[in-house]
């Protein structure tokens, strides 16, 4: 084994994991839907499923923490949520009705949507001390995004959308065979904890903090579900579609990149503040100026602050709030509370409003981020983040 704290990490093992697991994101989300639509299916279907696969994320992550906090092998843990996410996904191919994709969604979703909180506790307890270069390794997830993102918008517009599937399963695969290369570091055995989950739970600026979380993912339900779908209704293609997603991801990348240095000058709290606000201008710009491609392009770039930068805060904030023996199921919480219950939330709401007012349900979208911001402002001071 090498030696030096630059060796003994394995970064690169790291970041090839991130790369594929958010390969599979960059393909499902700007894509599913226009797949969805391409089957015959109505908004309010296609928001059930969206829904669908956003509300495993309330269970699954909470079941594969607690197993990991009592013991359970981290990283066979995710060797199997990867495996079976990819087996449970090729099912696909029996049937395209609404009822059969709801059951592929829900089973292939159940795995998938748990392996990475757990995968973010061994890449933090590779990192040790050194949590600064925490985004530096997540960044590359959002080039593993990025490809997807842009390569599929011309490819889909050369040949057809029901290829989807079968890049998927690969992309699936791919995400198995990453994590063959990464182990695991031992951090804290299970039962040193000196307080219980739920008295960390019980604390009012844990709870502002997750239910903030809550709002933002909730936020993102129009965009994440319809974005793609109404930039057709104004006459994007596929490949101008694809672009605008790629830029939102190159800013996301920007920001893992010099998110440190911001840490640093402004302090958490006010980058948190500022990713709320920014957010919501996301959601206003689109609600108001879609046919500006000029602004769209703007509202495309905020998405540095609307996902990159908050996640970057709320999982430095995860690792200060949840501590000694429940890293497992704190990062659980986070990502069933925010993209579980929030993204099931803000899917669902969606799909119900689309058909009424796409405008509405980006209006709608802002409101959640703005009290975001009051909930956050009150209740989350910064001497709790020490």
């Amino acid at each position: 084994m090498q030696s030096g704290a630059s060796a003994s990490l394995p970064a690169a093992r790291l970041a090839s994991f991130y790369f594929f697991y958010f390969s599979v994101l960059g393909a499902l989300l700007p894509y599913w839907p226009l797949y969805l639509q391409s089957l015959g299916l109505k908004p309010k279907e296609i928001g059930i499923l969206a829904a669908l696969l956003a509300s495993t994320k309330i269970i699954a992550p909470n079941i594969w923490g607690y197993l990991a906090d009592r013991g359970a092998p981290q990283m066979g843990i995710i060797r199997l949520g990867s495996a079976l996410a990819c087996v449970c996904f090729a099912s696909i191919f029996i049937s395209q009705s609404f009822l059969w994709l709801a059951i592929v969604v829900v089973s292939f979703s159940f795995f998938w949507n748990a392996v990475l909180p757990q995968f973010e506790v061994v890449t933090l307890s590779h990192l040790k001390d050194r949590h600064h270069d925490y985004s530096r390794i997540r960044l590359w997830g959002s080039v593993g995004f990025l490809v997807p993102v842009a390569a599929l918008g011309v490819v889909f517009d050369v040949v057809s959308i029901m290829w989807l599937p079968v890049i998927l399963c690969v992309l699936l695969a791919s995400i198995f065979v990453s994590s063959l290369t990464v182990t695991a570091r031992e951090t804290i055995s299970p039962g040193q904890s000196t307080a219980s989950i739920g008295a960390v739970l019980k604390q009012p600026h844990v709870m502002a903090f997750l239910g903030a979380c809550f709002l933002i993912q909730l936020s993102h339900g129009p965009y994440y579900t319809f974005f793609s779908l109404y930039l057709e209704q104004y006459g994007y293609d596929k490949t101008l579609t694809g672009l605008l997603w790629a830029l939102g991801v190159v800013a996301e990348i920007a920001i893992f990149w010099k998110i440190a240095s911001l840490f640093t000058r402004f302090g958490l709290r006010k980058v948190l503040l500022a990713s709320f606000f920014l957010a919501g201008l996301r959601w206003l710009l689109i609600a108001g100026f879609t046919d500006n491609l000029l602004l769209l392009i703007v509202a495309q770039c905020l998405h540095a602050a609307s996902f990159g930068s908050f996640h970057a805060v709320s999982i430095e904030l995860v690792r200060r709030f949840f501590k000694d023996g429940h890293e497992g199921r704190g990062q659980a919480l986070y990502s069933s509370i925010s993209f579980g219950a929030g993204g099931a939330a803000g899917a669902l709401l969606a799909g119900l409003w689309w058909s009424v007012s796409p405008h509405a349900s980006f209006l709608a979208a802002a409101a959640a981020c703005f009290l975001a911001i009051a909930i956050v402002s009150y209740w989350v001071k910064q001497d709790n983040l020490v």
